[in-house]
């Protein structure tokens, strides 16, 4: 069964109905305590990272996340608040993932970041097996992970950015896999079967 933590300011059930779609047993859960009890975990996000990083303290969910060993999936601005500090209100985050999170530099292009966009594989992982590089997913984002040692697949709008990132146990997508059609269900799919 995998555990979707609920930080109060994500979009919980798209993801949750996309593993259902998978056939799997899904738990959205509130009480950081439960968190080991679950073999896989996902931290979805959307808002701003200052107000998220705030609950997630207040509520205990950062020691829970920092101390899970098994494999944990942070969607969008859940994959932000995994990575070392964010712009976004300059805070500092999880820090399980290395990296900052910056303002996406977009070149002039309109800003938030928000549709279809290529991939580019940078390093080989389990989760990105069966990915190419004519693959496409869905992005909604403004602030994004600079390109460092723990990205594997990049993603460009005027500059690139770390469209997956890992390191351990954690796995971190910058965009939807859940919206993001048959790319996104190969991703969720990997995910599921990644030994961590």
């Amino acid at each position: 069964m995998i555990a979707i933590i609920n930080t109060g300011c994500a979009n919980i059930n798209s993801v949750k109905f996309a593993f259902e779609r998978l056939g799997v047993s899904v738990e959205v859960i509130s009480d950081p305590k439960r968190l080991n009890s679950f073999e896989r975990a996902v931290l979805p996000g959307v808002g701003h990272a200052q107000v998220a990083m705030k609950r997630l303290i207040e509520t205990g969910w950062d020691k829970a996340i920092k101390n899970y060993k098994k494999p944990l999936l942070g969607i969008c601005l859940g994959m932000q608040l995994l990575c070392e500090s964010t712009a976004e209100g300059e805070v500092t985050c999880l820090g399980v993932i290395p990296g900052r999170v910056d303002l996406l530099d977009t070149q002039g292009l309109t800003t938030p970041h928000m549709g279809w966009n290529d991939l580019n594989i940078i390093q080989d992982h389990p989760i990105v097996a069966g990915l190419d590089t004519a693959d496409q997913v869905y992005f909604v984002h403004s602030f994004a992970h600079t390109i460092n040692s723990a990205t594997l697949v990049s993603g460009e709008y005027g500059s690139p950015f770390s469209a997956i990132v890992a390191k351990d146990n954690y796995i971190g997508m910058q965009f939807h896999p859940e919206r993001s059609a048959k790319v996104g269900t190969q991703l969720l799919n990997n995910f599921l079967t990644w030994k961590g």
